[in-house]
């Protein structure tokens, strides 16, 4: 067996428009399960950023403790990675944030590294508007432990070894929502066709961008009885419509049949458009977004695509006034403003 993965590339395959192939977004072999829906995941990653031409080196990816944050080696070799402790990431990204703002942040979390060790950090970072992408790769269960049930199991869920789920789960999506993020999605990691275009709109959002992905254990949570097996998801899926996100370098065109399309322009002049599965959801109205969810939870179903988003939203950077300058980039004279100075910020607190 080899652990050294083929550059072959298909004699028809394009570079982006910075010049870059795939493959040049691609990272280490997978080590996970065979089927593994994280898997699916990182290949939607990998394709986002390769879509979108962005720079491999200008990002930095995040993680915690679990079989979803092994996945950052799986993707963007060629970037900045950061592994952290259990539930921990989004200090860390919060913190490298603030010392390089330049860089795209992408942080990949489990429903156990976030739904419970890492709950505190969760809601912190999402009040605070860090300008990143938080990912949760929901499958239900603790995989790396073999299987305990997570804080995201639905109550009657049933475990591999055949006790079924008492308590009451953690919804992400809502809690997100509650707390204040300003771009809101869930997805499925079988649905490739949606699941990128949300990956490249959250990207290309300005603030605290959020996907929960249904990401089936199939190992420990793909059996008849679990809420997260692909046959349950694939069964019970509601989208809010079709997600289509266009860069600003592009032609704005539709490809869709006719119906409700709702386009929203981002700060940087892209556009995400919505072709509405019902004419009653706003993915600018974050209550209507919650009534939405809960609507779709109480009749057993996943509500899936772009819930809600600010496109106007304001980020951490703004918040504290910082320098547009990185802060990893100052001098000492930028940082050391003189005598003048320190007298100034004295006497206004006299």
């Amino acid at each position: 067996m080899t652990y050294v993965r083929s550059r072959f590339e298909h004699p028809s395959a394009t570079p982006n428009s910075l010049g870059y192939s795939l493959r040049d977004y691609e990272g280490s072999l997978s080590t996970l399960c065979a089927g593994c829906g994280h898997d699916s995941i990182s290949a939607a990653i990998v394709r986002a950023c390769y879509e979108l031409s962005i720079e491999p080196h200008r990002v930095a990816k995040l993680s915690g403790i679990g079989c979803s944050s092994k996945t950052p080696t799986y993707f963007l070799g060629q970037s900045h990675g950061f592994n952290s402790v259990h539930g921990r990431m989004p200090s860390v990204a919060t913190g490298a944030n603030l010392a390089n703002r330049d860089l795209l942040y992408i942080g990949v979390s489990g429903d156990g590294d976030t739904a419970s060790i890492g709950m505190g950090q969760f809601a912190h970072v999402v009040r605070r508007s860090l300008n990143m992408l938080y990912i949760v790769e929901n499958n239900g269960c603790y995989g790396l432990t073999k299987g305990q049930d997570s804080a995201t199991a639905d109550v009657g869920s049933i475990s591999k070894k055949g006790s079924e789920n008492q308590y009451q789960p953690m919804d992400l999506v809502s809690l997100a929502l509650q707390l204040g993020a300003t771009f809101v999605a869930r997805s499925f990691s079988g649905d490739k066709e949606q699941l990128v275009p949300l990956l490249k709109a959250a990207m290309s959002h300005q603030g605290f961008a959020f996907i929960d992905v249904i990401s089936p254990c199939v190992t420990f949570n793909n059996h008849k009885g679990s809420t997260k097996s692909y046959d349950y998801v694939r069964d019970h899926l509601e989208a809010t419509g079709a997600v289509d996100f266009v860069p600003m370098r592009e032609e704005i065109v539709t490809s869709y049949l006719e119906g409700s399309v709702q386009e929203v322009t981002l700060h940087d002049g892209s556009v995400v458009r919505l072709q509405k599965a019902g004419n009653d959801h706003d993915p600018r109205d974050r209550s209507a977004a919650l009534a939405a969810q809960r609507a779709a939870t109480m009749e057993g179903e996943i509500l899936t695509g772009l819930l809600y988003i600010d496109p106007e939203a304001a980020e951490t950077h703004q918040f504290l006034n910082t320098t547009s300058k990185p802060l990893n980039a100052l001098t000492e004279k930028d940082l050391c403003p003189g005598n003048a100075a320190l007298d100034r910020i004295n006497a206004s607190l006299r």
